[in-house]
């Protein structure tokens, strides 16, 4: 869906709509989604169809055309080079490719199911920075993790130290971003907040919104899922089980 922005009574539909299917012109439990601005279209992972799928933006556009098939992906990110960072829930990894390509390069993950440094466990969300460094939101570990180009395992940078609600500890995170700064924001789902965890102290994050218990309040969330920025450091926040997007101003 897309809306226009401060027009929250007119969405229209941009891909999928088509009700639940596997065909071109249908969706299956879409988890992620980016802007590829160079061809103005969306890169979608097309979940519960084991695909991503691209869908042009342009007017008129009634079927999207199939990336990658046969991976359970849940998140994309792209980077500045237009490599795409795809998620595997199934096989707990990340793999990057060049658009066009079917197979993709290891770059997380890929050991297995675990909690050790070199495995993940259903890998969600995706950011990756300037360095082309990859952050993983790591659902069942209660982490997030960061993997340097090339390397073979990752490190902790928040959460990981069991599941809980302490500022050093996450519950089932998912949505990420990282900016420019290296600071990394995370959607704290199941402790219904978002946190901002800088580099380099500890693991020891900040609770930005939210974090007022499970509820609808202008300050409260319902499970948040995913969350992003915009240019002028707005913050919107998936509230899942309020079935709403919420804007913040983070100072």
């Amino acid at each position: 869906m897309q809306w226009k922005n401060g027009d929250t009574a007119n969405a229209q539909v941009v891909a999928g709509g088509k009700g639940r299917g596997d065909g071109l012109h249908q969706l299956d439990n879409p988890t992620d989604v980016l802007i590829d601005k160079e061809t103005d279209s969306l890169i979608i992972c097309d979940y519960g169809n084991d695909r991503v799928v691209r869908w042009s933006r342009r007017s008129g556009t009634t079927q999207g055309e199939i990336l990658i098939d046969n991976i359970q992906c849940y998140g994309v990110a792209m980077d500045e080079q237009r490599y795409l960072y795809v998620s595997d829930d199934e096989k707990h990894e990340v793999r990057r490719y060049q658009l066009g390509e079917k197979n993709g390069t290891l770059v997380a993950g890929g050991n297995g199911k675990g909690n050790d440094t070199n495995q993940l466990n259903e890998p969600r969300y995706l950011a990756v920075d300037r360095d082309h460094s990859v952050y993983v939101s790591v659902d069942w570990n209660h982490r997030v993790m960061k993997w340097n180009k090339g390397a073979k395992e990752g490190i902790v940078v928040a959460g990981g130290q069991g599941e809980g609600n302490a500022l050093t500890q996450l519950s089932r995170p998912n949505g990420i971003f990282v900016d420019t700064l290296g600071t990394l924001y995370v959607a704290d789902t199941d402790n219904h907040r978002v946190m901002r965890c800088t580099q380099g102290d500890k693991k020891q994050g900040t609770v930005i919104v939210g974090g007022n218990g499970q509820g609808a309040g202008e300050n409260q969330f319902n499970y948040p899922w995913d969350l992003s920025f915009d240019r002028y450091g707005n913050l919107y926040v998936v509230d899942m089980g309020n079935d709403r997007v919420q804007r913040f101003s983070i100072e």
